[in-house]
């Protein structure tokens, strides 16, 4: 198994914890990072450009997602807009539809057009991703954000079809696939295997680093060593004759 600092694959921090993400952009393992408006409503964020600002003050460097709010694709264009002039090292994130299925596919073309760094978010098929890359052919550098979490949600198993989107990829010089809403930390080794551009990671999951490479034997002893203490600590008692 690998170490964390010999992967190959950027790891992006997904949050909106201004401390947290000050943090981690120290930490040598972080390679970017993105946040969406319901990582941004549970961090209790209502102040959406102020807290960008605050966020770009410190992370200067390395690569970060700011999402388009609008249902709408003439707002979210102007939104778009006004998100790219935050920074240089910002990618607007646009969905690759609305709530009501209409495909972004118009939109990402104008801004990829403008050479605009996007992060097409919420992609779960084939098909959007063979679409969003025609869409996204020849602009700046720009990522399309599988959410292979959530497909896992399904039943089904999202390791082909990141495969598959990986190859897709691969005829867009431009483009870099990410492994999008991460459920595990072996999901990054995952990524790493099909060598996958990018995996998002939750500072939950990002914590279970040191776990890495563990030895299973004490981990077992440790895992029984915790249901032992939490039976003292909380009075269970079971009577035998």
């Amino acid at each position: 198994m690998k170490s964390i600092s010999d992967l190959k694959v950027k790891i992006f921090a997904d949050g909106a914890d201004k401390a947290t993400i000050l943090d981690l952009c120290q930490r040598p393992y972080i390679s970017g990072f993105t946040t969406n408006p319901t990582l941004m409503r549970q961090a209790g964020i209502s102040g959406y450009e102020a807290f960008a600002r605050e966020v770009l003050a410190a992370v200067q460097d390395l690569p970060i997602s700011f999402e388009v709010l609008s249902d709408d694709f003439s707002e979210m264009e102007l939104q778009a807009k006004k998100i790219a002039g935050w920074g240089t090292n910002v990618y607007v994130k646009v969905p690759v539809t609305n709530t009501r299925r209409e495909p972004a596919l118009d939109l990402v073309r104008r801004l990829a057009k403008a050479q605009m760094h996007l992060n097409v978010t919420a992609v779960l098929t084939l098909e959007q991703v063979r679409d969003v890359c025609t869409a996204l052919h020849g602009g700046a550098p720009s990522n399309i954000s599988v959410f292979a979490g959530r497909i896992a949600d399904t039943g089904r198993d999202p390791l082909p079809v990141m495969q598959a989107a990986l190859e897709l990829v691969r005829a867009h010089p431009n483009v870099q696939l990410v492994w999008a809403s991460t459920r595990e930390l072996f999901n990054i080794f995952q990524a790493e295997v099909i060598g996958c551009h990018i995996i998002t990671v939750t500072s939950d999951i990002l914590q279970k680093f040191p776990l890495v490479g563990k030895d299973l034997d004490d981990y077992s002893q440790e895992t029984v060593a915790m249901f032992y203490r939490d039976a003292v600590k909380s009075g269970l008692t079971l009577e035998c004759e």
